[in-house]
């Protein structure tokens, strides 16, 4: 019993206080029994430390094991029986018989070179995709923790910039570069007026599961800032911010009659230069020209009334 607690004590300094690969998926009791044996050849004595530095080499510190240990969600579980499946058989040949440091040395490295090959035939993730959301699908097993490394972006998205003409149809797509789950449901409020992304300022206008919002005929009192936060079983797992700027119609027309009385000032009455290669345009008369003409028409109509 004491030797037990000893061995126990032991395992905990030299493997430290955190987990690492091989702690991940092998239980402390498994460990103790397949060192028992280890016998230093040099000196010809057990030494049951070597054989937890041995395994802190070949797994905890082996960057291909780490490595091959990425896997996505849920696969942690397949990690475990595929470490399981080379080690435990080796700790029912191990246990209460004594072994050389060599024989060690090459039946833990096999089994981690076996542990790499079948690991990284399991399926991996894209990944984390920027620049926000929570994407569950994205995290990555990490076994130097023991845990999934979560993508850890905000759930609030950059604004986007929407511009529309005053009684336009406007729609806005609720779109992100990462997998939804099929639990969503989607709510779409808005903010009048306002640029913010202040909940207080918000008000819900509908909640399912569609994705586009549709103003069939946008009002200046449709500007403001529309909000699509979606949610997954109660969470909120991402929100996506639109502020749309409306311009009045009139002021459209506006511009376009600004524009071509801004025609009418070139010199001498000329339009714009035509571009290189067409035809040369008419040029209007002068204003002398047109002034003189006016002149003698009237001359003459005095002269034929005499």
């Amino acid at each position: 019993m004491c030797t037990s607690a000893l061995c126990l004590v032991c395992v905990s300094l030299l493997f430290g206080t955190s987990l690492s690969c091989f702690q991940c998926f092998v239980d402390v009791s498994d460990s103790l029994r397949l060192c028992w044996g280890h016998i230093l050849t040099e000196h010809n004595v057990r030494y049951v430390d070597g054989c937890f530095m041995k395994l802190d080499r070949i797994f905890n510190k082996n960057e291909r094991v780490i490595e091959a240990a990425r896997v996505g969600g849920g696969y942690d579980k397949q990690l475990k029986e595929l470490l399981d499946a080379e080690i435990l058989p080796m700790v029912e040949e191990f246990h209460e018989k004594l072994n050389k440091d060599t024989v060690y040395e090459e039946r833990l490295q096999t089994a981690a070179d076996n542990f790499i090959a079948a690991a990284s035939k399991l399926p991996r993730v894209s990944g984390c995709i920027p620049p926000c959301g929570f994407q569950s699908a994205g995290a990555v097993y990490n076994c130097i923790t023991c845990r999934y490394d979560s993508c850890e972006f905000p759930l609030d998205c950059p604004f986007k910039e929407m511009n529309v003409t005053e009684n336009s149809r406007s729609q806005i797509w609720c779109e992100v570069p990462f997998h939804l789950p099929d639990d969503m449901e989607v709510i779409w409020s808005v903010a009048e007026e306002e640029k913010t992304q202040l909940v207080d300022q918000f008000k819900e206008v509908t909640a399912g599961v569609d994705r586009l919002y549709s103003i069939p005929s946008t009002s200046l009192q449709h500007q403001g800032t529309y909000k699509c936060e979606i949610y997954s079983g109660q969470h909120s797992i991402v929100r996506l911010y639109y502020y749309l700027t409306v311009t009045p119609q009139v002021v459209e027309g506006h511009t376009e009659l600004q524009e071509i009385f801004d025609l009418s000032l070139l010199p001498e009455g000329r339009l714009l230069p035509e571009p290189a290669g067409s035809p040369p345009s008419l040029l209007l008369p002068s204003p002398l020209l047109l002034t003189a003409c006016l002149t003698a028409l009237l001359l003459l109509l005095f002269l034929s009334l005499g």
